[in-house]
């Protein structure tokens, strides 16, 4: 491992980059959804199926990137992911079918599937070897990245088309790309250089990834069990975060009228929310325990998000939408951490598959109900989703002992 506190700072600053960096484009290219729907001329059923191939794309390559991440290590893997996102979202604005749409989002979610396993995996490394529960800070740099993204696609919005403000991020993405891929990799395999350690240099089993889980053992029943359970919390919660990227913008210029530029800022109000939670996340954590986090998080976002859904005018939906970031910050990474104390890093990677499978399952499930019923009480179903990892949480209080 890096044996240098500064060494530490850099990597952790350049695993961060990459966090931000991929909420930023991915906020960048769900801004831009109803201007690809209104071009393609898709129905919102239609919409769904194309989606679809962001979430087929990326969960199939998460089956094997953590395979990658082991036979080549987790920075190499983050870096070239990091080339086919930036690259990849350029691709939607350049068709005119749903179905061409669907095959170009296939692309765009096998990276952006492969970087998220891939700097979750450096990530909870570099959480070992610090022995900090720092893990809130990664995720919250997403989440800014998404609010930056979000926004700028909001002031663009009336003044680029779509393909050249993608076309933009591409550019951005290569260009951050290069500079923190180059710091990343100038550290690269630190896990294999600090295994040795852990024997003589025990951790408490209190702290999240802690570095034994090098070599865990093979967990019994039980806990395979729980580790799913907590991979459901993740997918429950990181839900509503794929249902709002997705259909939060539409939902507020379709049915409330919302100028594009405001309804851009849906998105973004969320993110921004999400990002204050996980600043705040150890903090909460160190008070209230995981179990209430998880509790009171899933409580909050389920009454924002019947809010955000069901509200008749603008402001109030906004409102909403900000309510349910704060309520879903941290429970993703609680579930991740959780998950990852049990069973080492096999249980971070099914939490993570769960939790990322729910992100990018959820707007096809919404386009589907959408069609059926209505975009507003489909995206109630956020709100249902978030009470039942309330009631999951405090179902495994136990098994948190906090």
């Amino acid at each position: 491992m890096p044996g240098h506190s500064k060494d530490l700072t850099r990597l952790r600053i350049a695993l961060t980059t990459f966090f931000a960096l991929d909420g930023f484009i991915f906020a960048g290219w769900v801004v831009r959804i109803p201007a690809i729907k209104e071009q393609t001329g898709a129905s919102a059923s239609t919409l769904g199926l194309a989606l679809l191939g962001v979430s087929a794309g990326a969960v199939v390559t998460m089956m094997f990137t953590g395979r990658l991440c082991r036979r080549y290590g987790s920075h190499p893997v983050t870096v070239v992911c990091g080339i086919l996102l930036s690259l990849s979202v350029a691709l939607p604005p350049l068709t005119h079918s749903t179905w061409a749409l669907g095959s170009v989002l296939l692309v765009f979610g096998a990276a952006y599937g492969g970087i998220n396993v891939a700097f979750n995996s450096a990530a909870v490394d570099l959480v070992a070897v610090l022995r900090r529960p720092i893990m809130p800070s990664f995720h919250a740099a997403f989440s800014l990245g998404g609010m930056i993204g979000a926004g700028l696609g909001g002031l663009v919005a009336g003044s680029l088309s779509p393909t050249r403000h993608l076309l933009g991020l591409t550019v951005i993405g290569l260009l951050v790309t290069a500079v923190a891929g180059r710091a990343l990799l100038r550290y690269d395999s630190p896990v294999p250089k600090s295994a040795p350690e852990p024997p003589s240099a025990p951790v408490p089993q209190s702290v999240p990834g802690q570095p034994e889980e090098r070599a865990p053992r093979r967990p019994d029943t039980r806990t395979r069990r729980l580790v799913v359970v907590f991979g459901l919390i993740a997918l429950c919660t990181a839900y509503g975060e794929g249902a709002l990227a997705d259909w939060g913008t539409l939902h507020l210029e379709q049915d409330l009228d919302a100028h594009p530029g405001i309804a851009a800022a849906g998105y973004s109000c969320f993110a921004l929310a999400m990002t204050i939670g996980r600043l705040c996340g150890t903090t909460l954590l160190e008070r209230l325990g995981r179990t209430r986090t998880v509790v009171a998080g899933g409580t909050m976002a389920a009454v924002g998000m019947l809010v955000g859904s069901l509200a008749p005018s603008v402001w109030a939906a906004l409102l909403g939408f900000a309510v349910t970031g704060v309520g879903l910050a941290n429970i993703f990474p609680i579930a991740v951490e959780r998950a990852g104390a049990l069973a080492g890093p096999s249980g971070v990677a099914v939490a993570s598959t769960f939790g990322y499978g729910g992100m990018l399952l959820g707007p096809p499930a919404i386009g589907f109900m959408a069609d059926w019923f209505s975009l507003p009480i489909a995206l109630t179903s956020v709100a249902a989703l978030a009470a039942v990892a309330a009631v999951i949480g405090y179902g495994t209080r136990r098994a948190t002992a906090d």
